[in-house]
């Protein structure tokens, strides 16, 4: 495997790893919600006299749903619960191409993704005075007013479109696979 490929996969399981977190724990979501707002913790905590921003509660309905979507066609939460220290590498990457290819299909048969920037990776850019925090996250060394002047290292995701299944009245989406029990 090489350099590249191992860095994908960690940043996945990184990424995969965040998500879920971010759905089950109100309190790290905030906190990752004021990291992409380009706020530390240290920042935080030393200027109190800052307003906080007024926090909304969100429907884990559709969260739900995607998740249980990612299941069904890309066995995603099976994979996460699976034990994978007891598996070679060459299982994993077996088992990693079926979720992907899984999960892949729901992504692209409900929600239209796009990049946030343009730009090719490794393009040098100029952000304006006023640039949108939430869009961009800056990294390295931080300091000084915008415009900031530094190298595209990732072009970010953005979601342009969802398009759900409507979910029948009842239905409960915490269920997110029903047991099955053969007879």
């Amino acid at each position: 495997m090489s350099a590249s490929q191992s860095s994908f996969i960690s940043r996945l399981a990184a990424a995969l790893h965040a998500a879920w977190r971010m759905f089950v724990d109100h309190e790290f979501a905030c906190r990752v919600a004021r990291l992409e707002h380009g706020e530390s913790a240290l920042t935080r905590a030393a200027d109190d006299s800052q307003p906080k921003p007024a926090l909304r509660d969100t429907l884990p309905d559709s969260a739900l749903q995607l998740l249980a979507l990612l299941q069904q066609e890309g066995r995603f939460v099976d994979f996460l619960e699976e034990n994978t220290t007891t598996y070679s590498d060459a299982e994993i990457g077996g088992a990693a191409r079926v979720v992907h290819e899984g999960c892949r299909k729901v992504i692209r048969d409900h929600l239209q993704i796009a990049p946030v920037r343009e730009e090719t990776e490794g393009a040098r850019l100029t952000l304006p005075d006023g640039f949108n925090a939430t869009a961009v996250r800056l990294t390295g060394n931080v300091v000084g007013q915008a415009p900031f002047t530094g190298t595209l290292m990732h072009r970010g995701w953005q979601v342009i479109d969802i398009k759900l299944p409507k979910l029948a009245e009842g239905h409960d989406v915490r269920i997110l696979a029903p047991a099955e029990v053969e007879l």
